[in-house]
């Protein structure tokens, strides 16, 4: 079975509608998006396919907007942020499970974009909904996954989506991050180090299971760190923590000696708010009443020497609440170590 996008004979893509899976989680600030990285690092694959002749509908999710649609996280300021960068403008498809929508994307001409609200708006993308799967397949004819930074979850935008449309093939950006990854695996300088955060450890279970015998340390971040500081039988007041988790946790710890590295402390607000009142505590003085936002200054110097000093580095997921200044000090302190080891010579991926 062809897997790649540049393996498709031509007559396969001309004319159709590619579905594309892309990664346009970035940072909006004021309804403008403040950092196009990832809008930029899907390009390759979209001019590829407009060059073909294929009509492109794009999903995305953007953020963790809870119950339901929020224009906070609404997908508009990157249709326009996209509109830029191609020079030529792309539709936005508002309700893209409608049968209007399915009728817009057969009307785009070939070479032209859609994009479909975010994902995450709909009921069913984060349970992996056969359902709302199949709503996005009517959006397109054959299936590309471009979006690596999401190839771990199993949502219906990315898993149960691709066993409808065939062909289902990896774009341009996955093909050069896994050929990256495997490298760095297989063959990692040393230390090996891989920096993990995001929200829960249910996300990151395969992730850090594979890595551990492959690595000389694992780096843990984000809310997931209250989690395994619960396993530690630490308090974590109104901290987001996975209660079904915290025996896993707890056997992760028992079985990697050394190498998983928790934050030392934490940054705690009583709410998730820029103008909340903040402190800066050890792990073990979280009061009641607070929850973890990011990490500690402390930790921050620690992560950063270790990614400094390393040979190899795998980056997943952010320190902390990054969409919310100031708690975005932990991330942007890992990214600024991770572009110091880069130009170091350090084999990095993000």
């Amino acid at each position: 079975m062809k897997r790649t996008l540049e393996s498709l004979d031509a007559g396969a893509i001309e004319g159709s509608r590619a579905l594309v899976r892309v990664d346009f989680n970035c940072p909006v600030k004021d309804g403008s998006v403040a950092d196009n990285t990832r809008i930029r690092a899907a390009l390759p694959t979209i001019e590829l396919l407009r060059t073909r002749g294929a009509r492109l509908v794009l999903l995305s999710h953007l953020g963790r907007p809870k119950g339901g649609p929020d224009p906070r996280y609404s997908l508009e300021p990157v249709v326009r942020e996209l509109e830029r960068l191609l020079g030529s403008p792309a539709s936005f498809l508002r309700d893209p499970l409608s049968e209007q929508a399915v009728a817009e994307t057969r009307r785009l001409p070939r070479g032209g974009v859609a994009i479909a609200e975010n994902t995450r708006f709909f009921p069913g993308e984060e349970s992996n909904d056969a359902e709302l799967a199949a709503r996005f397949a009517a959006l397109g004819d054959f299936y590309v996954n471009d979006a690596f930074g999401s190839a771990h979850r199993a949502h219906a935008s990315t898993e149960a989506v691709a066993h409808l449309l065939k062909p289902a093939v990896s774009g341009l950006l996955m093909q050069r991050e896994l050929r990256y990854l495997g490298d760095a695996l297989h063959h990692p300088k040393r230390p090996f180090i891989a920096v993990l955060g995001g929200a829960k450890i249910s996300g990151k279970i395969d992730l850090i299971s594979a890595l551990l015998p492959k690595v000389d340390h694992v780096l843990i971040g984000g809310a997931m760190a209250c989690t395994f500081f619960a396993a530690m039988g630490l308090e974590t007041g109104n901290s987001l923590i996975e209660p079904d988790r915290i025996e896993l946790a707890r056997r992760l710890l028992a079985d990697s000696g050394d190498k998983l590295v928790l934050p030392a402390g934490a940054v705690v607000a009583r709410a998730l708010d820029a103008n909340a009142e903040r402190r800066t505590v050890q792990r073990d003085r979280i009061p009641e009443g607070w929850a973890v936002y990011d990490i500690d200054p402390a930790t921050e110097k620690d992560f950063a020497s270790r990614i400094e000093g390393a040979g190899t580095v795998i980056w997943n997921g952010p320190m902390g609440v990054f969409e919310t200044p100031p708690f975005d000090h932990g991330t942007i302190a890992v990214a600024h170590a991770m572009a110091g080891a880069t130009s170091r010579g350090a084999v990095t991926v993000v």
